[in-house]
């Protein structure tokens, strides 16, 4: 069953919603009949953007704001724009995200970039518009792009990885805290896409490799998730399925429960146990 908040008249705000995941979200929503808010940092990505949408829905009501999530005072004029015009938000996706590449020992400015804009982003996005999302007394949805590399965390880019992680953990700590304020009917979900070829994951390819899904087909795994109300979007690729997925989880968590060395999983003395551990998922 469709979720109730997608409907004709419903407002949509994407950020980072000029291109890859979060452009397919942008359409998804408008061929439902939603209206469409864009946020990006790029003006000539957004004018991309709102040509690709208009020729696909021309009725469409598109809206498009260069924004930096980073800041939050970009979100605060957002956030009111979108309420003096339209009377507030009904999804809110905070989707924007920047995988420049970093190491432990990098420049802070580095770091700071990353977190500005994955982690702060989504706090950022969250603060300024979900109180008045509340007490607009619709059923609402936030929707946080997370990656599983903020799960199992593996090593080569900490700074990404850290945001990430961070955007796990505030984003399940919101949907308890929407799911415990009474007379909400806003609730939080957390998307955790597989390997997508966009301009975040392209590295200079121009072709999508076999292994990718593409954002429409991550965008309707999302879809179908949200349609059965879960809270962890966890979507496969054409490489991962599902219960590689799982098992890579559960041994990484296992690193605490079996007071392993962190990140065993890419340890050489684990690197037998691990594989069998995996096999052993295939099995059930």
């Amino acid at each position: 069953m469709p979720h109730p908040v997608f409907q004709p008249g419903a407002v949509a705000v994407v950020t980072g919603g000029a291109s890859g995941i979060g452009l397919a979200a942008v359409r998804t929503f408008a061929r439902l009949g939603l209206s469409v808010v864009i946020a990006d940092v790029s003006e000539t990505h957004l004018g991309a953007a709102e040509a690709a949408v208009r020729a696909e829905c021309p009725d469409a009501t598109v809206v498009t704001r260069v924004t930096d999530v980073s800041r939050r005072d970009d979100l605060e004029a957002l956030e009111t724009e979108v309420r003096d015009r339209f009377g507030g938000t009904d999804v809110l996706m905070n989707n924007a995200g920047v995988q420049p590449g970093s190491h432990m020992f990098a420049p802070q400015a580095n770091w700071e970039r990353i977190l500005g804009v994955n982690l702060w982003g989504v706090i950022h996005g969250c603060h300024v518009f979900v109180p008045h999302m509340i007490a607009r007394g619709r059923p609402g949805l936030v929707i946080n792009t997370g990656s599983k590399q903020g799960i199992t965390t593996p090593p080569g880019d900490p700074a990404y990885n850290v945001s990430k992680a961070g955007v796990k953990t505030f984003t399940e700590l919101l949907a308890h805290e929407l799911r415990t304020t009474e007379n909400c009917a806003v609730t939080a979900h957390l998307l955790i896409p597989g390997f997508v070829f966009t301009a975040l994951t392209a590295r200079g390819r121009t072709e999508k490799p076999a292994g990718a899904w593409t954002p429409e087909q991550t965008i309707a795994s999302m879809m179908a998730h949200l349609d059965r109300g879960d809270f962890y979007i966890l979507c496969p690729d054409n490489e991962v399925t599902r219960t590689l997925d799982e098992r890579r989880i559960l041994w990484a968590a296992g690193d605490l429960v079996e007071n392993r060395p962190a990140l065993s999983r890419w340890h050489p003395d684990y690197a037998e146990a691990f594989a069998a551990f995996v096999k052993g998922g295939e099995k059930d």
